[in-house]
């Protein structure tokens, strides 16, 4: 700044201004003062420019243009962070969520209150799917308070609005909607009601789990295994080397017809994984088992394939490209499409095609290369 104007003045303002910068006539009203010229005048008259007189009066002067330049630094880092954070990176349909959150602004105007929020709703999403958990006793478990997810809250409703995304439904505006959505990722859900189906699992032990699986593997059936037996298991050695994993039920019974009771290692998630899909499936990966997932070529079976393989590490089976042009044909649209971290392509091209290519339409393909 080298200017600064000044007003409205009084007389005798006028009068101390004109003779204090040696003017030859009296200012008006209003005046405009170089900030050069006055810096000359006060050290030749005090020893010290415009800086150091002010600082003298009125106390230490702070450099706005630097503090702006160090708040939106802070801001441009935070939300840096919470992009780029791995819990929002590996599931691209939470990047309109990040998107929102960033426009929703910050907590208080605090960098490091919104950065401590946001620290705990990445958190909870991280530890979701729950191995149906009561709500308070979850939150206390990554929260450390009982009542860190309770509602209304800021931390509830940014968890809800990241599932809803990850879903693909709209936000919740109801307690049925928010309860179904907190269900949905394992959050005290009914321990009977949440299942998976498995087939063609043989593994050693004694356990619960383990003879249910080889019951229905010796009879060439599928298992279904409920929360409540997989949380009453603590794992078990043994686990195959490869597991395969569908979306579609139909898929599972095609392969029990296909191989019977030589049926290799098969898990369905029947669309969206349950807390008893997603708690089996870290339990295989846990024991070595190398986890291949295939499902719907559309929008949400994108998400679904997204889902699972962030949580689970499970790796895209026959998802590619290549994939799916190769089976595209009739059907009906993709709906709403988001990207996907496994191929950069797979997204833009469910796009420009806009049809569907079932699970079901490929079965076919999926057996031969099982049977090989």
């Amino acid at each position: 700044m080298s200017r600064v104007r000044v007003g409205p003045l009084g007389p005798d303002e006028r009068a101390a201004l004109a003779d204090l910068l040696g003017l030859a006539r009296l200012p008006g009203e209003y005046a405009t003062v170089s900030i050069p010229l006055l810096d000359g005048v006060l050290r030749d008259a005090v020893g010290d420019g415009v800086h150091g007189v002010v600082t003298r009066l009125v106390g230490p002067v702070a450099d706005r243009a630097a503090e702006r330049r160090r708040a939106a630094a802070e801001r441009d880092g935070l939300w840096d962070w919470f992009e780029r954070h791995p819990v929002v990176a590996r599931q691209p349909a939470l990047a309109e969520w990040a998107a929102g959150v960033r426009r929703g602004g910050l907590v208080g105007g605090s960098v490091t209150r919104t950065r401590d929020e946001l620290d705990r709703v990445l958190r909870v999403l991280a530890e979701l799917p729950a191995p149906g958990l009561p709500q308070p006793v979850f939150a206390d478990r990554v929260l450390g308070d009982p009542h860190g997810l309770d509602e209304p809250g800021r931390c509830a409703g940014l968890v809800l609005r990241a599932l809803a995304a990850s879903f693909d439904l709209p936000p919740p505006l109801d307690a049925e909607a928010r309860r179904e959505l907190w269900e949905r990722v394992g959050i005290a859900p009914d321990e009977l009601s949440s299942t998976v189906l498995a087939a063609g699992f043989r593994l050693p032990g004694d356990g619960l789990v383990p003879t249910i699986l080889r019951a229905a593997a010796d009879a060439g059936q599928a298992a279904v295994l409920t929360l409540g037996q997989l949380r009453a298991a603590t794992g078990w050695a043994g686990a195959p080397a490869d597991v395969w994993i569908v979306e579609n039920p139909a898929v599972l019974a095609l392969a029990l017809r296909e191989f019977d009771r030589g049926c290799p290692p098969l898990v369905c998630v029947s669309g969206w994984p349950s807390a008893a899909g997603i708690r089996f499936l870290r339990t295989l990966a846990a024991g070595g088992a190398t986890l291949h997932y295939h499902g719907d070529f559309d929008g949400d079976g994108l998400r679904i394939a997204a889902n699972v393989i962030a949580r689970t590490g499970a790796r895209p089976w026959r998802m590619s490209s290549a994939d799916y042009l190769a089976a595209v044909a009739g059907g009906p649209p993709v709906g709403r499409v988001t990207p996907v971290p496994w191929d950069a392509d797979l997204a833009g091209h469910l796009l420009r095609v806009g049809t569907t290519v079932p699970e079901e339409r490929v079965a076919p393909a999926l057996l031969a290369e099982l049977s090989g």
